[in-house]
């Protein structure tokens, strides 16, 4: 979605590119840069221990529209960004001879956990008024300390844990939980508890190809991803940023993704941008929240294919002669 805002802004594309990273000085192979991902990879980045990667920035604007147009002072600042430890660092960009604009910015490894979001915002003075922002980049980066593959789109983490002995104080509580959905974090988890029964991890990571074992292995695998869907999709209207005008902007990275995806289930009919303002209404001034849970959980399961492979596993129990009513 894109933020319209009451004064002229950049029309052309505003495009930010990674030249370069160096961590502690020393340079980050290349392979750990993918312009087509927009990603930096910073694990095992050649020491077990770092401090500060420095990352060489190189942007470009469309320089005739802003010679032509209304804005002065104009200003490119570049900024990262972590939601889980509400890290943040900016620093400037300068217009160099060769029309691009050049800078670096430092990530300090102390104020950041898992992926930090590099951002390009081109801002200036108009109508007497100073810092206003008149063009962002159309792609951010995606700066990974946990991944060693600079991959934008990450795999929904999956742990097998012991929730009574296991290294997670946090999970004690849920000790008779099958498993637990953790969206706090950069990417969604699925921490599954082993010490929930006898033999059920067996059966979720099982290759039998037994009709009974099979289906069993699917509607479980069923019931936690619905349950997996339905967490990411409380968690991605939850923390929506708004406009000055009060409209709810698309989050970024998975939650958009989730919210692409269930909206249309959510809402049927609805356009994407009427369908996360309806959703953002109900959700904060109340008003058919509850009525709308039904919704929600059929667009999870619609996304997990919950329902058939439920039933496909009841007919296989009716018709091994499980389901005659003793």
């Amino acid at each position: 979605m894109r933020t319209a805002f009451p004064y002229p802004t950049l029309f052309g594309d505003v495009n930010l590119d990674v030249a370069g990273v160096a961590v502690d000085g020393a340079e980050l192979p290349y392979t750990r840069i993918s312009r087509a991902e927009h990603t930096v990879a910073l694990h095992q980045s050649g020491r077990a221990d770092w401090y500060t990667a420095t990352l060489r920035l190189s942007a470009e604007l469309p320089d005739k529209e802003l010679a032509e147009g209304p804005w002065t002072d104009v200003v490119c600042l570049a900024t990262l960004t972590e939601k889980a430890t509400n890290g943040r660092s900016a620093a400037m960009l300068l217009r160099e001879d060769d029309g691009r604009w050049r800078g670096s910015i430092d990530l300090d490894r102390s104020r950041h956990l898992n992926r930090a979001i590099l951002s390009l915002a081109v801002v200036g003075t108009l109508d007497g008024v100073s810092g206003r922002l008149i063009g962002v980049s159309g792609r951010d980066w995606a700066v990974d300390l946990q991944s060693t593959d600079p991959m934008r789109q990450r795999m929904i983490d999956i742990f097998e844990v012991d929730f009574v002995t296991g290294p997670h104080d946090w999970l004690r509580p849920f000790k008779e939980s099958g498993w637990i959905v953790e969206t706090g974090g950069e990417n969604p988890a699925v921490y599954i508890n082993t010490a929930a029964a006898d033999g059920w991890t067996e059966v979720l990571n099982g290759t039998s190809t037994h009709p009974a074992a099979k289906l069993l292995r699917e509607a479980l695998a069923g019931q936690i991803a619905q349950d997996v869907w339905t967490a990411m999709f409380h968690t991605a209207i939850g923390d929506l940023e708004l406009d000055e005008d009060g409209t709810p902007q698309m989050p970024p990275g998975w939650r958009e993704s989730v919210l692409r995806m269930m909206l249309p289930d959510v809402f049927p009919g609805r356009q994407l941008d009427d369908a996360l303002y309806e959703v953002h209404e109900r959700r904060t001034k109340g008003f058919g929240w509850a009525e709308l849970q039904t919704s929600i959980q059929y667009a999870a399961g619609r996304r997990s294919q919950l329902a058939k492979k439920l039933t496909n596993a009841v007919r296989t129990v009716v018709r091994d002669g499980g389901g005659d009513g003793q």
